[in-house]
């Protein structure tokens, strides 16, 4: 095989080496539309993911305040070792029941001595053996005695199982529980709020990256427009019927056009790693939106409908809901406060052991009874304690009410700014629409007089810098439109993916 036959092989091998990676490299260009950003972006969100972890943490408080309605049963038990023992008897009281059969006896026989004395001794011996086994016995009665009153209180144990079912506490209850509610509805409307920003945020940066692109394709057209100008240049200074200074102008225009191209590609770089960040995506993933080889970005909106719309923003703004949460909060804070000057009722009962025991004297075994009450608390006074949160909170909701007008009106001017920039990008893109077409046919009648020799190059670089400016407002005008409506739609609160 000769020289020339391997570079054939070789070549042929190079084709189809990259015919082979051509849909691979293809591939690795994620197509991404609107709809799939935005759900990205739902999904990847970490503040959503925050504002999600809050509503569940709400619901389950919700289900706790639910739990104050229903009785309460606790069990408690404990030990407890003492040093000394708890004695009811004094040490003479314990000596004097320990001993009183001998002081019996002694007395008995100081009463009888005279009476006994007369008496024969064996029968004198008989009584004193008796009054000795008399005094045994008695000491042992007063022992017993002393024995039974020993409470042994060196190691204590008790417990009990408790039910409290509360009957009144001043509407303190029904209060808290309208809260939970509250919050829980607070929550979810603050996750629609970060949802709808977010969508919002998408859209910017979708339709900022969407605008770029073509504002990239319109300066490369550019920067080919004028460098053929500029080879056009060149050849007439060839030629001898140009200056070398025309040619220095068209090759500063030249310039531009790139420097303009160069920043624009860097922007656009910038501006869709900001997309992918929203998304959730690599900062460095190689992405193509569907709308970037679109001719026609915005069209014509609908216009807009003006009946009605401040209503509409009324009922779904996410921010005024959550003013609207707030101040109800406040309303059942003060609700909750008023019950601490209110009567408050529960029922009690259970069941208590405790060893020793004292149901059947001292016991040292476990014993114990069942019980049932009821507790009522009346608040007497309290120095105006109660009396000054009240009015405290009350001047809260009054702040939380005075917070919701002002944020009505803001959100009614939302409304009528964003129906005028709908408005004003509706005139613009059918104003910049107009333009093309004068745009176009003026740089085609200074491109046909260039090449007759009847105009300049400064006329045809004017008519190429209108022509470039007026494809720019063309493009700036139908993402205008884009996003005018997107900002609209979310000063209604209807932003929805």
């Amino acid at each position: 095989m000769n020289m020339k036959t391997k570079r054939t092989v070789m070549a042929r091998a190079l084709g189809l080496g990259l015919l082979v990676l051509l849909p691979s490299v293809a591939c690795a260009q994620r197509l991404l539309t609107l709809d799939s950003c935005r759900a990205m972006a739902l999904r990847n969100n970490k503040q959503i993911g925050v504002a999600k972890m809050k509503q569940e943490v709400n619901a389950y408080m919700r289900k706790s305040a639910r739990t104050q309605y229903l009785p309460k049963v606790n069990a408690v038990g404990g030990y407890m070792w003492m040093s000394r023992e708890i004695s009811i008897l004094n040490d003479d009281q314990k000596a004097a029941l320990s001993n009183m059969g001998t002081n019996t006896a002694a007395k008995l026989q100081d009463a009888l001595s005279p009476l006994t004395s007369a008496l024969p001794a064996a029968t004198q011996q008989k009584m004193a053996g008796d009054m000795t086994a008399f005094a045994g016995a008695l000491n042992q009665v007063g022992a017993g005695i002393v024995d039974g009153f020993r409470t042994d209180t060196r190691n204590m144990m008790a417990g009990a199982v408790t039910v409290t079912q509360p009957v009144f506490m001043g509407g303190a209850i029904t209060a808290a529980n309208k809260m939970a509610d509250i919050n829980e509805e607070m929550a979810a409307n603050s996750l629609e709020m970060k949802r709808q920003n977010t969508l919002y945020n998408i859209d910017q940066a979708y339709w900022q990256v969407v605008s770029l692109h073509h504002k990239q394709k319109l300066a490369e057209s550019f920067v080919e427009l004028v460098k053929k100008l500029q080879s056009d240049v060149q050849k007439m200074i060839d030629k001898g019927v140009a200056t070398k200074g025309d040619g220095l102008s068209v090759g500063v225009r030249v310039n531009e056009a790139e420097m303009a191209l160069t920043q624009v590609q860097d922007g656009l770089s910038l501006s869709k790693m900001l997309l992918c960040q929203l998304c959730g995506l690599p900062l460095d993933e190689a992405i193509t939106l569907a709308e970037e080889e679109s001719d026609v970005l915005g069209g014509v909106a609908t216009p807009s409908q003006h009946t009605g719309q401040t209503d509409v923003a009324f009922a779904n703004r996410p921010e005024l809901k959550v003013l609207q949460n707030t101040a109800d909060l406040s309303k059942q804070t003060t609700n909750v406060l008023k019950a601490g000057n209110l009567p408050q009722v529960l029922v009690t009962g259970g069941y208590a052991i405790s060893n020793p025991n004292t149901f059947n004297g001292f016991e040292k075994k476990f014993g114990g009874l069942w019980n049932a009450g009821v507790v009522v608390r009346v608040p007497i006074w309290n120095w105006g304690d109660v009396k000054n949160k009240v009015r405290a909170s009350k001047v809260a909701t009054a702040m939380a009410s005075l917070e919701m007008d002002e944020a009505r009106e803001l959100i009614e001017l939302q409304v009528n700014q964003s129906n005028f920039k709908v408005s004003e990008a509706q005139k613009k893109l059918a104003m910049a629409t107009a333009n093309i077409a004068n745009a176009e046919e003026n740089l085609r009648m200074a491109n046909l007089g260039f090449k007759e020799g009847t105009v300049s190059h400064t006329t045809v670089m004017e008519a190429q810098t209108a022509w470039q400016q007026a494809q720019s407002q063309l493009i700036d005008a139908e993402i205008g439109v884009k996003l005018s409506e997107v900002e609209l739609q979310k000063a209604l609160g209807t932003l929805a993916p």
